[in-house]
């Protein structure tokens, strides 16, 4: 089992920034790390993903030229980099990691705010 723990979340800004950090447990036989977000009353919405060689898989349209992310292998970290935040981004994040033979594993999420 692969556990996944997100931390960097808060209360923040129109216009203002934050960064998302998802610890793993492993990298081991992951293929892709993602991030997806949800707020109330909404679907799940896939932000961003980035394989095991560091190619950008995803980008929602809507976070396009603002968010950006990265991962870290001697951390076993994949982080988000979240600029010029909207309102429209307020939601819980989640970190995301599939691995091979369909497995996939996620994190508790983290809430992220965005309110002036």
């Amino acid at each position: 089992q692969v556990r996944l723990v997100e931390s960097g979340g808060g209360l923040v800004q129109p216009g203002g920034s934050l960064r998302l950090s998802c610890a793993a447990s492993t990298f081991t036989s992951i293929t892709t790390m993602n991030w997806y977000r949800q707020a109330p009353g909404k679907e799940r919405e896939l932000v961003a993903g980035i394989t095991s060689a560091g190619e950008i898989t995803n980008y929602a349209d809507s976070v396009k030229g603002r968010f950006t992310i990265s991962r870290d292998n001697a951390k076993k970290t994949v982080n988000l980099e979240m600029n010029s935040l909207k309102a429209e981004d307020t939601a819980v994040y989640y970190c995301n990691a599939r691995a091979n033979w369909g497995r996939s594993y996620w994190g508790l999420g983290t809430q992220v705010t965005v309110s002036s």
